[in-house]
């Protein structure tokens, strides 16, 4: 799935997780064994419609990776809750673009116009159904690595899903040439992960 150097980088942050908490680095590992199955599953009919990705490399780790490594080192300040926030919003993206494409006619939110399977900054009903059992999936695995209770880890994987939605806003914008597949990946991320700090320091979380 990744090339020398995607894996090289994934190492890389696979030590710093483990540096930071075994937890982290786990919570990691199950966000990628899901994605490898979900990245697997129909895969001739995802190849039919050109949106199976074979290998990826280093900027698909960094965007996907990267906002997850900044939430997980501040922890210290803020607790781990906003790091499963931000892997959240990346499992719900992932569900999105590799289940939610293969069932239901996707819409532009540019001009809600209809448009092929795979296009960034659309959505379907059965991709957004999609994208919240992704996000809420990591919330579930937090109960168990990290001891939040069901309140947080439902409240996470709002919090996840709304990360995939603002991923899709921000695609409308990649389908014009502003931004990279890798910009909105690590916009989700981010997005996710602040607005669970804000929540922290609201006294919500």
């Amino acid at each position: 799935m990744l090339d020398k150097k995607g894996l090289a980088l994934a190492a890389m942050i696979g030590i710093l997780m483990i540096i930071i908490g075994v937890e982290y680095f786990i919570l990691m590992i199950v966000f990628l064994a899901i994605s490898i199955m979900a990245t697997k599953y129909q895969y001739f009919p995802k190849k039919e419609m050109g949106i199976y990705e074979h290998e990826r490399s280093w900027e698909n780790v960094l965007s996907n990776g990267f906002g997850p490594l900044i939430f997980a080192l501040s922890s210290y300040w803020f607790g781990p809750i906003p790091y499963i926030c931000s892997v959240s919003a990346v499992m719900s993206d992932k569900f999105a673009s590799e289940l939610g494409v293969l069932a239901g006619e996707p819409v532009s939110l540019k001009d809600f116009k209809k448009v092929r399977p795979g296009t960034s900054g659309a959505v379907s009903s059965f991709g957004t159904l999609m994208s919240l059992g992704g996000a809420i999936l990591i919330g579930i695995a937090g109960i168990g690595l990290f001891g939040i209770t069901p309140t947080q880890a439902l409240i996470i994987g709002i919090l996840g899903f709304l990360g995939s939605v603002i991923d899709s806003m921000f695609g409308v914008f990649e389908e014009m040439g502003i931004g990279t597949k890798g910009t909105t990946n690590f916009i989700c991320s981010a997005s996710a992960g602040i607005i669970g700090i804000l929540l922290i320091l609201w006294g919500i979380l």
